[in-house]
C-alpha cells in the first residue's frame, strides 16, 4: 500500500502524582486547551477532554506515525511545565508515572465523548478507584502484580 489508513481511537487516563486534588476548576480548562494543542500539534484529533481534579481523560484518534508512550510522555511532561510556568497551582505539581489506555471502535465516540465530559456528574457516585478498576476489568486487562496508584504517605 502507497499510503497510511487507520481508524485508531484511544482513551488515555492518568492522575496527578499521589492522587492530590491539585487541578482546580479556575485553570483546568487552560489544561485542556493546552493539552488539546499538544495533542493536535503532533497529527493527532482531540475528539474530548475532562476530568476531576485528581485526574485526566483524554480521548484521541491516534495517527500511527507516533508511539502512544512518546505521546503520552509529551501530554505529561509539556502540561507539567505549563503548570508550573504559570504557577497555576501553589502546591509541588506533578502526574503519577503511569497511565491506562483503552481502545474502542467508531460506534463508541459519542458515549465515550460523553462520558469524559460528564466526569464531575459521574464522579457523584463513583471514584477515580473505582472507576479506573472497573474499565481494567471491563477491557480483561490483567492487573496482577502491577501497582495501580500513588498515594499521598505524609512519612
Amino acid at each position: 500500500m502507497a499510503d497510511v489508513f487507520s481508524q485508531i481511537y484511544i482513551q488515555i487516563v492518568f492522575a496527578v502524582k499521589n492522587r492530590q486534588g491539585l487541578i482546580q476548576p479556575e485553570w483546568e480548562e487552560h489544561l485542556y486547551q493546552y493539552a488539546t494543542g499538544v495533542v493536535q500539534t503532533r497529527g493527532h484529533k482531540m475528539l474530548a477532554i475532562g476530568g476531576m481534579p485528581d485526574h485526566i481523560h483524554i480521548f484521541i484518534g491516534l495517527k500511527p506515525a507516533e508511539a502512544l508512550s512518546d505521546l503520552v510522555r509529551e501530554i505529561k511532561n509539556t502540561t507539567n511545565d505549563f503548570i508550573k510556568e504559570h504557577r497555576l497551582s501553589p502546591y509541588k505539581f506533578d502526574w503519577q508515572a503511569g497511565y491506562g489506555a483503552f481502545s474502542y471502535s467508531r460506534t463508541h465516540i459519542d458515549s465515550v465523548c460523553k462520558y469524559i465530559l460528564n466526569q464531575k456528574n459521574h464522579h457523584k457516585n463513583r471514584t477515580f478507584e473505582e472507576e479506573f478498576v472497573k474499565m481494567l476489568q471491563d477491557f480483561n486487562v490483567e492487573i496482577g502484580r502491577k501497582q495501580l496508584f500513588d498515594f499521598f504517605s505524609p512519612d
